[in-house]
């Protein structure tokens, strides 16, 4: 592992003999329905992202009293993005093919500066030093092969993700397109630190279009929040 790689990981807390499984969060934000809309839905989640494989487990409820709900997975290397109404009514569901794969292993690889540990422990992951400033992270082979560029901060820490063609489709067309996510106020948990504010976004050929944003409200490094994790929000969530 490049030595870079590795003084990523120690500038953002993580200690190589610290292995928990995973990170558990919840986030509170805003997501367009469709690209093209100029209006944002209001969203709570929770997550789950693995440290030592590539796998996450997003869970959202959207919309009025939270009757809509989404997820979006990756699970033993297939992925999965689901709607629901109520909980149990189908809206839509993505088929399982390799496009969709590749859209999850790169949402796994752009959030690892949400699971720091997984720097040091996810023998799946594939690293190449671009510069000084610039971090490669690759996943999967063949047809899922997925890359993404991690761009750091002026203190180092991870401060955008790049995928020059992440599908925005899982079915022909796919759609390969710019995409790219933003970290910032990055805040000390424990040993970790942890971005608490985030957006993610398509490079369309006429401009950036937003379509997602959230901040943390919770995170901790084991999976399960205890009491002590809960007593944190206020200095996560609270001013600078």
């Amino acid at each position: 592992m490049p030595t870079a790689v590795v003084d990523l990981a120690v500038r953002l807390g993580v200690q190589p003999a610290a292995h928990p499984p995973c990170v558990s969060l919840t986030q509170a934000g805003h997501m367009k329905r469709t690209l093209e809309s100029d209006s944002w839905m209001a969203f709570k989640a929770s997550q789950t992202i693995a440290t030592d494989r590539c796998a996450f487990d997003w869970r959202a409820k959207v919309g009025p009293f939270g009757l809509i709900s989404g997820r979006d997975a990756l699970e033993d290397g297939d992925g999965r993005f689901d709607i629901t109404a109520l909980g149990v009514i189908p809206l839509a569901r993505a088929q399982h093919t390799p496009a969709l794969v590749r859209g999850e292993l790169m949402r796994y690889l752009a959030e690892i500066a949400w699971a720091p540990h997984a720097i040091l422990h996810n023998p799946e992951l594939r690293w190449r030093v671009d510069g000084p400033d610039s971090l490669s992270v690759s996943a999967g082979v063949g047809a899922t092969a997925s890359e993404v560029i991690l761009g750091l901060d002026s203190d180092g820490r991870i401060a955008t993700a790049f995928a020059p063609d992440r599908p925005r489709s899982a079915t022909p067309p796919i759609l390969p397109t710019p995409w790219h996510g933003r970290f910032s106020d990055y805040r000390l948990v424990d040993t970790i630190w942890v971005p608490t504010v985030a957006e993610v976004a398509w490079s369309l050929p006429a401009k950036d279009v937003a379509y997602w944003r959230c901040r943390v409200a919770s995170w901790n490094a084991d999976g399960v929040e205890t009491a002590r994790e809960q007593s944190k929000r206020n200095r996560m969530t609270g001013p600078s």
